[in-house]
This record gives C-alpha cells, sequence and structure tokens, in this order.
C-alpha cells in the first residue's frame, strides 16, 4: 500500500481532524499526515501577496511543505514564493467553491494540479440567504428591536407598516449555480414566480422563467444575488439598476460585495426607492465604523456567515477526499481547475 507525505492546511472551521477522517476513509491508499492550523476565522482572512482571502502564513507553509506530495488546505496562501518552495508538491485541493488563495498559473507552470470543492456550501448558502430574504420581507430586526427597547408595536399590523409575502410574488435570481438552483426550489414551494438571469443557462427548468437582467429586475419583488465574482460581474448593480427594480422591492447579497454598489444601495433605501435589504457580504470587510450602511433603513445583516455550517466542514472533507481520490486514480477530479 501506497503511503503519501500529505499536508493538511486546516483552520478552525475546515478543520485538519475533518481532513483527516475523510481521506483516510479512502481504500488502498495511506497518508502520513502532517498539520498546520491556520487561524481563520478567529483572524480575518486577507491578501496575501498576490493572491486573495487568504491566512498570512507564507513562511509556516514552506516549512511544512518539504517533502509533501499532497495539500489539502482552506485558506492557505499558496502564493508564487510558497509553490516555488513546494518542490514535491503535486496535488493541491482548496476547501472552496474557488481557489481565490492560490497563484493557479504558477501551479500549472510547476505541473502542481489543482482542485477546488464546488458547492460544498450550497446548502448552508442557500438557506442563509432564504433566511435573510424573509428577514427582510417581514422587517425581523426592527420588530426585535422594539420588544428590546420594552415596546409592545400593534401598531406595526397597520397596512403600511407590516410585510409582504413570498406567496404569489415574483423573485428574481441573479445566477443559477449551485446556491441560486436551491434557492429557486425553496421559493416555489412558497408559491413564488421565479426568473433567473445566468449567461451559462440556455434553458430553465420547469416553472422558472429565464430572462435578461434589466427585465428580471423590472419584474421582480425581490432580487437575491447568486452570482460568481468577475471583471464582467463587477458592479453589475448599481444605481441605474436599481431604480429599474418595482418601488419597495427587496434586494438581497449573499454572494460577493464586489456585484453591487452599496452607496447607492444606501441611496435606494433612505428614497424608499427599495423598501428593503439584506446582506451577508460587503464591498469592505469588516465593515468600516461609520459605514453609512449601518445606519440604513429597513436591513438585515449578518457578517459573511451564509456558508458556516457543520455540515458545510463536514462536506468540504469529504469533497476533498473525493478529488484526491480522482487524482490517484488518474482521472479529472471534479473540481479540477485550470489556469
Amino acid at each position: 500500500m501506497r503511503t503519501i507525505k500529505t499536508l493538511l492546511a486546516g483552520d478552525h472551521f475546515v478543520r485538519n481532524d475533518l481532513l483527516a477522517k475523510a481521506l483516510s476513509s479512502l481504500d488502498d491508499v495511506s497518508f502520513d499526515f502532517r498539520e498546520v492550523t491556520l487561524p481563520w476565522p478567529l483572524t480575518p482572512f486577507g491578501p496575501v501577496a498576490e493572491v486573495d482571502e487568504a491566512s498570512d502564513a507564507e513562511d509556516q507553509l514552506i516549512e511544512a511543505l518539504a517533502g509533501v506530495e499532497i495539500a489539502v488546505t482552506q485558506m492557505g496562501p499558496f502564493t508564487e514564493r510558497v509553490l516555488a518552495a513546494a518542490t514535491d508538491l503535486r496535488f493541491l485541493v482548496v476547501c472552496r467553491g474557488g481557489p481565490v488563495n492560490v497563484n493557479v498559473p504558477a501551479a500549472t507552470k510547476r505541473g502542481i494540479v489543482v482542485a477546488s470543492t464546488p458547492g460544498r456550501n450550497a446548502v448552508a448558502a442557500a438557506e442563509h440567504a432564504v433566511a435573510l430574504m424573509m428577514g427582510a420581507l417581514r422587517n425581523l430586526p426592527r420588530l426585535q428591536r422594539t420588544l428590546e427597547q420594552g415596546e409592545w408595536r400593534s401598531d406595526l399590523y397597520a397596512y403600511d407598516e407590516c410585510g409582504v409575502e413570498l406567496d404569489g410574488s415574483t423573485v428574481g435570481l441573479v445566477g443559477y449555480g449551485a446556491i441560486g438552483q436551491r434557492v429557486a426550489r425553496v421559493m416555489l414551494a412558497f408559491g413564488a414566480h421565479v426568473l433567473v438571469t445566468d449567461p451559462y443557462i440556455t434553458q430553465a427548468p420547469e416553472g422558472i422563467e429565464l430572462v435578461g437582467l434589466d427585465d428580471l429586475l423590472r419584474r421582480s419583488d425581490v432580487v437575491s444575488l447568486h452570482a460568481r465574482l468577475t471583471d464582467q460581474t463587477r458592479g453589475m448593480i448599481g444605481a441605474d439598476q436599481l431604480a429599474l427594480m418595482p418601488r419597495g422591492a427587496v434586494l438581497v447579497n449573499t454572494a460577493r460585495g464586489g456585484l453591487l454598489d452599496y452607496d447607492a444601495t444606501v441611496d435606494a433605501l433612505e428614497s424608499g426607492q427599495l423598501g428593503a435589504a439584506a446582506f451577508d457580504v460587503f464591498p469592505s470587510e469588516p465593515v468600516p465604523a461609520g459605514a453609512r450602511l449601518l445606519t440604513a433603513p429597513n436591513v438585515v445583516m449578518t457578517p459573511h456567515l451564509a456558508g458556516a455550517t457543520r455540515q458545510t466542514a463536514h462536506r468540504a472533507g469529504t469533497l476533498a477526499a473525493e478529488a484526491v481520490a480522482a487524482y490517484l486514480a488518474g482521472k479529472d477530479p471534479l473540481g479540477l481547475v485550470s489556469a
């Protein structure tokens, strides 16, 4: 039986013990594990050299990668400098939807195969998006604050103050990947009419209408963002797009802060063009003290936690193990990444 030197560079969410358990379940191979525990999420991630959303731990990785053939990480900064030192590394799995913390061209140049784990947090992110949507539609933070302040606001039952239902509403999803598809199924179950816009989709399933972005914005009572952040999608929703939405519509973003112009969004909230909004992601994280968004009306916010479930962490380990199994079998892993 072959023994493979393997680095587990987990953290306090996708833990090394979860990764080790998943990999150890593979047949006909044994692993000589070396472990590094990165500080995320106790310490926020950020840019490291030329990569993004990583823990600042280049020196730790360089020391730990000596003699290692396979590495599994979530937030490890696999920069040009780290990859240049990892002379024995042949396969790298990143337990995320995409390897933003890896210099993929530098890895490819050195013959290192890179894979990610797409869909690992799809269930969690979809459920969180729905929770935020419901919270915004029924203005739950405001209602809780009234109770915390010792008030019993039965006047909020008034027609002009109460919330709206999903049943019979039109919900527009910008992006129809693994997360968007799950949200769509939930919206249909609630009785909503679902619109989808996605340049990679040519035909929507039965019961879902595929439309262009402007048409979706004009017709949707609720718009939820599920697109990847690319050069093409950065800033895709700005003042002009918000103005297309029906007055009083609700906007939800659990994808990436860069998709949305937040200053324009606050303007729309303050003017009443947007009735409410809900966000798990922001243009700057953490949100700076004094940001307009923190005092904007009718906003539900969480600190980039949509994917934070224990099942997501376990699923990351399972998908990483499946990728390793495919690599060892000479097959392309599901989340294969090319430069």
